[in-house]
């Protein structure tokens, strides 16, 4: 592999929620463990969600990788599109609400919900 792919949840242009898959090179390291670029990060939180979680429409606060560590997360988008991800996958937020915007549910942001039988756990780590 020479490349990882970067799930990434962004707002569009037209203020909306969309996945785009971006590589990431793996340039550095050895041929047994290559190896991405060193990111800064800001930090990071980790998260339960119980059976039964689901949030309303919202925009993330900060851009900021979240992998799933157990459990299953259902992230939606407007006009129904929504994508699964399960343990040891991966999605980059960046659904900020555009500056100036005034935050309407029914333009902007993504839902969440927790999927099956775990809880979910989940690691954010700020971009």
């Amino acid at each position: 592999m020479s490349s990882f792919t970067k799930v990434v949840l962004f707002t569009d242009t037209d203020g909306r929620a969309k996945f785009r898959e971006e590589a990431v090179p793996l340039e550095q390291g050895s041929p047994q463990s290559r190896l991405s670029e060193l990111f800064a990060s800001g930090g990071f939180q980790l998260r339960t969600s119980p059976v039964g979680f689901t949030s309303q429409f919202h925009c993330s606060t900060y851009t900021q990788w979240v992998f799933i560590l157990q459990g299953q997360m259902e992230i939606g988008l407007q006009g129904g599109v929504s994508r699964v991800f399960k343990p040891g996958e991966h999605f980059y937020s960046a659904d900020l609400l555009p500056v100036g915007a005034t935050f309407d549910p029914r333009v902007h942001g993504h839902w969440s919900r927790q999927l099956g039988p775990d809880a979910l756990v989940t690691v954010f780590v700020r971009g």
